[in-house]
């Protein structure tokens, strides 16, 4: 039972008990009734705007997670990342920043993108390409040649 349908049940054991409406006891528990059934209502307003808030401050909070992962998106590689960039500077990985020998734009690659051992370069479109047969691969990552 709600605090509204609690302070119905009241109301109707009050007006059960069938008392001398002139009597000052009776008014004093009517009043208290009364008083008892608008605290009900109002607490059930308050209840429902604090609900209707909640479900705002929800929305607020997801459209503000998205403008902060937007704002603070830290790329180390020169180009302007948007939500297509796949230049791997946010991840956890080690990048690597290399230059178009064309035209001279900054590319950060990951890992990954080194050992596919070429790449198109997102300016100009020239092939990069990777030749890392003289670098040690024991996984030491001491980075000694051959």
């Amino acid at each position: 039972m709600n605090i509204k349908e609690k302070a119905a049940y009241v109301r109707g054991l009050f007006e059960g008990l069938d008392m001398d409406d002139d009597k000052k006891e009776t008014k004093l528990l009517k009043a208290i009734v009364d008083w008892m059934n608008d605290v009900s209502v109002s607490l059930e307003n308050v209840n429902e705007d604090v609900d209707d808030v909640c479900v705002q401050l929800d929305v607020i909070d997801k459209d503000l997670a998205e403008i902060e992962k937007k704002v603070s998106r830290k790329c180390n590689c020169s180009s302007e990342c948007d939500e297509d960039c796949d230049c791997c500077c946010e991840d956890d990985e080690e990048s690597y920043e290399v230059t178009c020998p064309s035209c001279g734009e900054k590319v950060c690659l990951c890992e990954d993108d080194l050992m596919k051992k070429e790449i198109n370069c997102p300016k100009c479109g020239e092939v990069l390409e990777f030749d890392l047969d003289d670098y040690c691969d024991c996984g030491c990552d001491c980075d000694e040649e051959k």
